[in-house]
């Protein structure tokens, strides 16, 4: 009879110590989620460079301009690219969850020497193009320093950040995208301006093994929550 109540007291510990680390993985994501929905929008200097086999892109200075929750402009010097909603959409919070989703406590892992907690997010809805997310979170700034989606439409999309002057606004200074070029969607302004790969090299690209592309943003600068409005997103019709 002792043996059995203490076998019950054991496993009822261990259920409220899991209970406490969900609710702590939990407020974690919450923390996380409010620094990123603070930010309303922004324009920023950058400096891009794109690293897929079957396009020859020279690195691209411009501006980039967000207004959450999903409008992005990068408007290139010598031109405009518009990046459409479908495609990636290189703001941290439109890779992760937004809605009501289950966040599991993954535990712990060192990157560049830095112990980070790591949670993974799942949606509780299948609407939407997110399937799973997987951060890697500096606990002590609340930042995201290492996500993973996994999307429908996109594939898997893994993306590291690097933090510095814009830190306290939980904004980057530096984003790399690591993509799947078989199921990342080419943004149309890129591929219209930089026509350096053919059509048929661009089938053929697609019709070989998944190969891994590379997407770097250098973020110059940033003017934060000033209004923009919907019309520097619209797309200009020729």
């Amino acid at each position: 009879m002792k043996k059995c109540i203490w076998i019950l007291a054991v496993q009822l510990l261990c259920g409220i110590q899991a209970f406490a680390q969900q609710t702590d993985a939990e407020k974690l994501f919450v923390k996380l989620r409010q620094k990123i929905d603070a930010i309303k929008d922004y324009e920023a200097n950058v400096k891009m460079k794109i690293d897929i086999a079957y396009m020859r892109v020279p690195p691209l200075n411009g501006k980039l301009y967000f207004k959450a929750p999903d409008k992005m402009k990068l408007e290139r010097n010598g031109g405009i690219s518009i990046l459409p909603k479908r495609s990636t959409n290189m703001a941290l919070g439109n890779l992760m969850p937004n809605q009501s989703a289950t966040v599991i406590d993954a535990g712990t892992e060192t990157i560049n020497g830095k112990q980070l907690r790591v949670i993974k997010v799942v949606p509780n809805t299948e609407q939407g193009d997110i399937v799973l997310t997987k951060i890697w979170i500096d606990e002590q700034r609340v930042l995201a320093m290492r996500t993973e989606t996994t999307t429908r439409e996109n594939g898997t999309i893994k993306m590291d950040l690097e933090f510095g002057r814009y830190e306290k606004q939980g904004l980057p200074d530096k984003i790399i995208f690591y993509i799947d070029t078989k199921e990342f969607k080419i943004p149309k302004g890129v591929t219209m301006d930089y026509d350096g790969a053919t059509k048929t090299d661009m089938e053929k690209a697609a019709s070989k093994k998944p190969k891994k592309g590379r997407i770097q943003i250098e973020y110059m600068d940033y003017t934060i929550n000033k209004g923009l409005p919907d019309a520097i997103f619209a797309e200009n019709k020729k």
